[in-house]
């Protein structure tokens, strides 16, 4: 399989848009081609599966570890695959390079083409680039795309990083304000927000094609990178073994106030054995029937607070599932409507499911955020006790009262109790992936399975 990653020097260089460009010109050509996102992205996602019309999946080594990472490309073989990178190239854990991009990158064989927006710096931004091809010998990357940036500057700029940075340009792509998206706190507006998005994306697609030497683009995926010393490729990935004799329905919250979710998750919970059955908090009255479980994802319902706080009858269907002990696995956004309150944006405050005690407020700035590891010091529905689970946080709201079963432990040391579980719960406000290494979505799914069982047989 054919790889090639889209990467840059920083956040908000135009690698989204670049991609979906991209991704738009292989699916005109005929081309297989899948999408993948670097690093723990709910937004940029969406925005692959809209172009492509199949869902785009996330590559974390520090979630899911490096050989669940393998198993994804691997399960999701195509022609051609197209990773998108997250923040900078280098950037990594804790002030070094582990788990950013470019290990990604290494790990997965994957050449790596620099998506710069040029301002304000002529040879300047040469220096830069040949610094980022210099900075570790490996560094795989293999060319330069411009980002938002006239036919004239790439003129003049492109025989000067070629000969000074040592990089092919193969492109660039001009201001586009009528293709432009908008944004909020917790970055680019939802796909399914954006007016007219599959217009842009054609009018992105067209010119790229004038713009961009796609051929040649294509000829460096074929180029395979020598493996970093810290990523063993020779040996063979043996997934977890999973079962696959369980059948039990879980119903997952699906609409525009809930929707971060990772689709690996899914594919793990449908491998142990579940039917998921999709539902609206917004629009549906209840839950739906027959299930063992109920998954309640991020997202944004502090935006949809009070279209969630008329919807009584929902509300009162998960908070009964909740208290008669359906599995229910509940994260960030999910977290925050189990509780008594929860203010909007405007500072208004609506009542949730109140299943679990405190209010949810806003903040302003991104709270305990970045990557951590849950350690539990008793077995619940997900956890077993001395297990330390990888997570991630990424949230403006924060709430009066966040729970204390589980502890949170940084890369830098800082710790913090936080989330409430118990032997059918799992809440709180870290992120989870189901495909990583514990078998989260079995433990899930088993729980599921036994609920459904026992209600069955009263």
């Amino acid at each position: 399989m054919r790889k090639i990653m889209l990467t840059a020097m920083h956040s908000n260089a135009g690698k989204t848009v670049m991609t979906c460009a991209l991704l738009a010109v292989l699916k005109k050509r005929g081309l297989d081609v899948r999408s993948f996102k670097c690093g723990p992205d709910y937004i940029d996602p969406m925005f692959h599966g809209r172009v492509l019309g199949i869902p785009s999946r996330n590559l974390d080594l520090y979630l899911q570890g490096e050989e669940s990472v393998k198993a994804s490309l691997q399960r999701n073989r195509s022609g051609i695959a197209v990773l998108e990178g997250a923040m900078g190239y280098y950037d990594g854990l804790n002030g070094t390079t582990a788990c950013s991009a470019w290990e990604t990158a290494l790990c997965t064989k994957t050449p790596a083409v620099l998506v710069v927006r040029p301002q304000g710096v002529g040879v300047s931004l040469a220096a830069q680039i040949k610094g980022m091809k210099t900075f570790r010998p490996d560094s795989g990357l293999c060319g330069i795309l411009l980002a938002a940036c006239t036919e004239k500057l790439a003129a003049y700029l492109s025989p000067i990083l070629e000969k000074e940075a040592g990089l092919p340009v193969f492109g660039y792509l001009p201001p586009m304000p009528e293709a432009q998206w908008g944004s909020r706190h917790l970055g680019l507006l939802t796909a399914e927000e954006v007016q007219d998005l599959s217009v842009r994306i054609s009018l992105m697609a067209e010119q790229f094609e004038k713009t961009v030497d796609v051929d040649r683009l294509l000829s460096a995926a074929e180029e395979e990178q020598t493996v970093s010393p810290f990523c063993s490729d020779d040996r063979e990935i043996s997934p977890r073994k999973e079962s696959s004799d369980r059948n039990v329905r879980i119903a997952a919250a699906r609409d525009s106030a809930f929707s971060f979710y990772y689709e690996d998750s899914f594919d793990a919970l449908r491998r142990a054995g579940a039917e998921l059955v999709w539902f609206s908090p917004l629009k549906d009255q209840a839950i739906p029937e027959h299930c063992g479980g109920l998954y309640l994802g991020g997202g944004y319902p502090e935006l949809f607070a009070s279209a969630l706080s008329e919807n009584t009858a929902m509300r009162a269907a998960i908070r009964k599932a909740a208290e008669k002990g359906m599995p229910l696995l509940a994260e960030c956004g999910g977290f925050l409507y189990l509780q008594q309150e929860l203010e909007d944006d405007k500072g208004q405050s609506f009542p949730m499911c109140g299943f679990l005690p405190g209010k949810g407020f806003r903040t302003n700035r991104l709270q305990r955020f970045g990557y951590q590891k849950l350690e539990a010091d008793r077995d619940s529905l997900l956890f077993r006790k001395g297990e330390r689970i990888p997570a991630h946080e990424f949230h403006y709201w924060d709430s009066t009262e966040c729970g204390s079963d589980l502890l949170s432990v940084k890369e830098d040391g800082r710790r913090w109790s936080c989330g409430f579980v118990s032997g059918t719960l799992y809440a709180a406000f870290p992120h989870l992936h189901l495909d990583g290494p514990f078998p989260l979505a079995e433990r899930f799914v088993l729980a599921a399975e036994q609920y459904a069982g026992k209600k069955e047989s009263v």
